[in-house]
């Protein structure tokens, strides 16, 4: 046997009563009114908030003490006068009239209860349709606190996108497809942002590159169609136009799309092409941040990209050809994404520009991934050392006097050969 038999009640247009004018019977004014229900309160005296309303025309009032009669027409009626002989007299009257009835001082006298309640929009974007919410109530034995503390996690899961809140009965209305940009960061699945976790919870499609956040894929429903697009240096199989095609069309066909990037969606990662693709088909567009590479993935290794009395700036570069337009000076940090083949060319550009040979050099490979490592050198012999060891992509590649911060380098890295190549093989630094 359960004690209760949860529903939800559609009280827009109908009449409900609220007895009581004080604190409590304002909360329930105010979940009722936003429910839609036509509210009568009966109390001699109102708090400021109800007299407002009441003012305002939102709220009918009758200003006296509760007679028998009062509920006839009512659908259902939450009596918290405070006095215990009001609140049974309430209730026995709307037991007679088989209307369910919630006595705010005690439950036993009742026939109905308000339950912890947390609410979400599932279409929460600028152009989002009205009325389109995920709705948890939470009983638990008439125990508040309880089902309060129950509700908050439940409420928690559903803002993170840890809970599931797709779709998956069509409601009838017909809207176009959406598409969101989401930054995954350098690939760590607790780098991502809550936003991106909760369009994650809620795509149809996902689109998604090699070097994002993969590990997030596992906890999609089966039904949810992912669409790999990752590159590799040198091979593109799908290539930009066709990425950009495939938003476009999948949102025309009412679907939303989550493009789910490695880093930040316009640090490099052809965002803004995304955008204005899905733009000049009227489609919706939203851009969630990631943790860029750039950054993060030094930190991981314990190397600021600026730092006081050290380095005052970063550039943030992906080849060779642009090096010698930026700041000269060992102070200016240079961040390279996607830049391992061309590191020897890179190094000779760097010094041809006016860095000096001894410049140091960090190169983090798999920054926050299992096979993450730290080779450092300086720019003259940072191209043999990396080759020695065996770096390979993905790399963050970082040139100026910051790398001497990290733990990876030592006194004598700047004049190693190549065959004692400085490597640090685990994360020198927890980035969280």
């Amino acid at each position: 046997m359960h004690e209760t038999y949860p529903l939800g009640l559609r009280v827009a247009g109908r009449l409900v009563i609220v007895v009581g004018g004080g604190p409590v019977a304002l909360r329930r004014v105010g979940g009722l009114l936003a429910a839609g229900a036509r509210v009568r309160v009966i109390a001699p005296d109102v708090v400021a908030e109800i007299a407002a309303l009441v003012a305002r025309g939102a709220v009918e009032h009758l200003t006296r003490g509760y007679l028998t009669g009062d509920l006839d027409g009512a659908w259902l009626v939450h009596t918290a006068t405070g006095d215990p002989v009001v609140d049974a007299h309430v209730a026995a009257d709307a037991e007679l009239l088989r209307t369910f009835c919630v006595t705010a001082g005690d439950a036993e006298a009742g026939t109905a209860w308000v339950p912890a309640v947390a609410r979400t929009r599932v279409d929460d974007g600028p152009v989002a349709p009205a009325g389109r919410e995920v709705t948890v109530a939470v009983t638990a034995g008439r125990d508040p606190r309880r089902a309060q503390r129950v509700r908050d996690a439940v409420a928690a899961g559903l803002t993170d996108g840890t809970l599931p809140l797709r779709r998956v009965r069509p409601d009838g209305a017909s809207r176009p497809g959406r598409v969101a940009l989401v930054g995954g960061g350098p690939g760590g699945a607790g780098l991502v942002t809550t936003r991106g976790r909760r369009l994650l919870a809620t795509a149809d499609v996902v689109v998604v590159d090699r070097l994002a956040p993969r590990s997030l894929l596992a906890v999609l429903g089966a039904d949810v169609e992912v669409v790999d697009v990752g590159k590799t240096p040198g091979h593109h199989p799908v290539p930009q136009e066709r990425i950009s095609e495939l938003l476009v069309e999948h949102a025309l066909a009412g679907r939303d799309v989550v493009r789910l990037k490695g880093g930040d969606p316009y640090v490099f990662g052809r965002g803004g092409e995304e955008l204005e693709a899905c733009r000049s088909h009227g489609i919706e567009v939203e851009v969630v941040p990631g943790v860029t590479s750039a950054v993060s993935v030094p930190a991981a290794a314990g190397i600021p990209v600026t730092h006081r009395g050290v380095a005052h700036g970063f550039s943030v570069l992906t080849g060779h050809e642009d090096v010698g337009h930026v700041p000269g000076g060992t102070d200016h940090t240079v961040v390279l994404l996607m830049g391992v083949t061309r590191l020897a060319d890179t190094a000779r550009a760097l010094v041809a520009a006016g860095r000096p040979a001894t410049t140091p050099v960090a190169v983090v490979e798999d920054g926050f991934g299992p096979r993450q490592r730290t080779t450092v050198g300086t720019l003259a012999d940072i191209a043999e050392r990396a080759a020695h060891v065996g770096v390979r992509a993905p790399a963050v590649t970082v040139v100026g006097d910051v790398v001497r911060l990290g733990p990876a380098w030592t006194g004598d890295a700047a004049s190693t050969t190549a065959g004692g190549a400085h490597v640090a093989a685990a994360p020198a630094v927890r980035v969280s």
